[in-house]
């Protein structure tokens, strides 16, 4: 392979560590975006290109061989831009190697082929959108297979359609690694997302494919395909039954009625109310076309896509998603509610409570959040009627799975529909002789929860319920019977567990908590910071709170009495001014409720950088 070669009009491709593709502007300003970086030889060849100056460098994905010299492209004032899925994994990946677990180590991600030390990232790249960089126009696809947050990005040069494949393919059939897709120890998520990549980019229209290794691919459509063909079936070699990846892409809703439609191929359930303007509600969208969860709760492990979008606009004639309803903040009902409303200019309609989460997610210690603030559009009031085209949907409280969740009611086709998130699994008598109640501590769940739940459901009356992750169900009074049986004998089970005659605690045994959870600050900075207090007894208490804080820290008060009614709640502030820099900082409130010493009950983490750094 020649050190440098034109592989189109203005378009050089640099042999290095991976083959790094710079792209010279075409309104002749001598400038040229990269993308991939390799070591960094492409500044070697500038002249011979006819560019003074890379302004920008575009990722394809983490890996060294295709960043090693991103330190040197930023030192000569080259901005970086990166998938969003992993940018954890260039500006912030001495996280990733103070944290990765090394023994006992079940994730196979091949995470740590990152850069040894961190670089600065200037930007995402916009997935599903066009940017202009150094005069030339790119098309960004998310194509993960090789690693989660693979990218593609596509140009048009000379009347031709070229695309920049990272290593989702190596030739016509083939990947550079096998291993690189291999996310779990015992599945293969990676190659089930190759398949559905290479699927999707086969119908872009293209004229050219460049690989980060491997030759200039001719013909685009025949080589995607033939590897799609090839992988789905390594994919069902290592299944107990075949897995039609295509159909995914064809046919990924089943229709419940006319105008209600279920997503079968996200890791949750999201469903797709019509309307006849030719709108569509979403209810949750959390992982789109999910072949599997990898390891891990980083960023890179979780990336949503919006892959049945184009199914619902071609087999149903949707022409816009204006809406996504959360049926409560988890990460897998909502995690591509961003995504939608960047792409797709949907607004989010929340329930108050769950608005409140996704807004402010480290506000509390809940689980299972998304990284990122869901700026929400609508709040919604519990007990309340939205009107959306034809339909009238009522928001219902439904605290059980999670203490912010919420039902919603509505008529398709003629039929009442209740969407109840995780509430219950949803097998009852059609999957067995229980119905289990999907019930998390940390969720906050409360005694009684699943017994207003059943009163609900009973007050209702739908005719089917829509669930999260579990088929649909036609329902009737015996199921509601069902429910109220499950939800006593929860009830029974935990009073007959718990000392609630002594201390009468939430099931979830939190009585304080700091808020917000997590928080960032500079050196020397006051941060306010909320203790939320509950009384487990049945007579009125003094709580007293102790304040413990890193050395060198200072509260106002260090110590505080708050009178807490019967079973009441009540909260108090203190000012908390910070130490020296400190990476993941530990304070905590040390509590007693009468004569019920807690101690150090809660804690909250903070960052605390220089002041004045970035």
């Amino acid at each position: 392979m020649p050190p440098l070669a034109e592989i189109a009009p203005g378009v050089f491709r640099v042999a290095d560590t991976c083959n790094v593709y710079v792209i010279r502007d075409p309104g002749g300003s001598r400038t040229a975006v990269a993308v991939d970086f390799g070591s960094g030889r492409a500044f070697e060849h500038l002249a011979a290109m006819g560019v003074d100056r890379i302004t920008d460098v575009l990722m394809t994905h983490h890996h060294r061989d295709q960043a090693q010299g991103l330190a040197w492209a930023v030192a000569e004032g080259v901005r970086v831009h990166v998938p969003a899925a992993e940018r954890e994994l260039f500006d912030d990946v001495e996280e990733m190697w103070q944290g990765r677990t090394l023994r006992n180590d079940y994730n196979l991600r091949q995470d740590r082929f990152s850069l040894l030390e961190p670089v600065p990232v200037h930007d995402v790249v916009p997935e599903y959108r066009r940017r202009t960089y150094a005069g030339t126009s790119v098309t960004v696809l998310p194509t993960p297979g090789h690693t989660t947050g693979s990218t593609t990005y596509v140009i048009e040069r000379a009347g031709r359609r070229i695309a920049f494949t990272g290593d989702l393919i190596y030739a016509p059939g083939k990947v550079w690694s096998l291993a690189a897709t291999q996310w779990s120890y015992v599945e293969n998520e990676g190659p089930a997302m190759t398949v559905l990549s290479c699927l999707t980019l086969a119908g872009h229209d293209l004229d050219q494919l460049l690989p980060s290794h491997g030759e200039p691919i001719e013909a685009p459509a025949e080589a995607l395909l033939l590897l799609a063909r090839r992988m789905n079936a390594y994919v069902d070699s290592r299944r107990p039954y075949p897995w039609d990846l295509a159909d995914w892409l064809e046919n990924p809703f089943l229709p419940l009625t006319e105008h209600l439609l279920q997503n079968r191929t996200g890791s949750a359930c999201s469903y797709a109310l019509l309307s006849r303007t030719g709108a569509a509600l979403l209810i949750d969208y959390g992982y789109d076309m999910q072949t599997g969860l990898p390891p891990g709760g980083d960023r890179a492990s979780r990336r949503p896509w919006l892959g049945s979008l184009p199914a619902l606009r071609r087999r149903y004639g949707v022409t816009a998603v204006e809406v996504a309803l959360p049926t409560h903040y988890h990460d897998d009902h909502v995690a591509g509610m961003n995504l939608l409303r960047e792409v797709e200019g949907t607004e989010v309609w929340a329930p108050e409570h769950v608005a409140d989460i996704l807004e402010a997610p480290m506000e509390h210690d809940l689980p299972c959040q998304w990284f990122d603030p869901i700026p929400v559009d609508r709040r919604l009031p519990l007990g309340g009627t939205v009107r959306w085209h034809e339909y009238e949907i009522t928001v219902h409280d439904l605290p059980g799975h999670t203490l912010y969740q919420a039902a919603y009611e509505f008529v398709a086709d003629g039929v009442r529909v209740l969407a109840t998130g995780d509430q219950q699994v949803g097998m009852g008598a059609a999957g067995g002789p229980r119905e289990v109640l999907n019930y998390q501590y940390r969720n906050r769940f409360r005694l009684g929860d699943y017994q207003a739940c059943a009163r609900l459901y009973r007050a209702v009356a739908p005719q089917l319920m829509i669930f999260g992750h579990w088929p649909a169900r036609w329902v009737d009074e015996d199921y509601f019977a069902l429910v109220a049986w499950e939800a006593d004998e929860q009830d029974r089970l935990h009073r007959e567990l718990l000392p609630l005659d002594e201390v009468e605690a939430e099931a979830d045994g939190v009585m304080a908590s700091i808020a917000p959870y997590y928080s960032r600050a500079e050196t020397g900075a006051v941060v306010r910071l909320r203790v939320l207090l509950r009384n487990p007894f049945r007579a009125a208490q003094k709580a007293v709170v102790r304040v413990a804080l890193p050395v060198g820290w200072v509260a106002v008060p260090d110590v505080a009495t708050v009178s807490l009614p019967a079973l009441g709640r009540e909260e108090t502030e203190i000012e908390v001014t910070t130490g020296p820099p400190r990476r993941r900082a530990r304070l905590a409130v040390d509590v007693s409720i009468g004569r019920l010493h807690l101690g150090q009950h809660a804690e909250a983490i903070m960052d605390v950088r220089e002041r004045g750094s970035t």
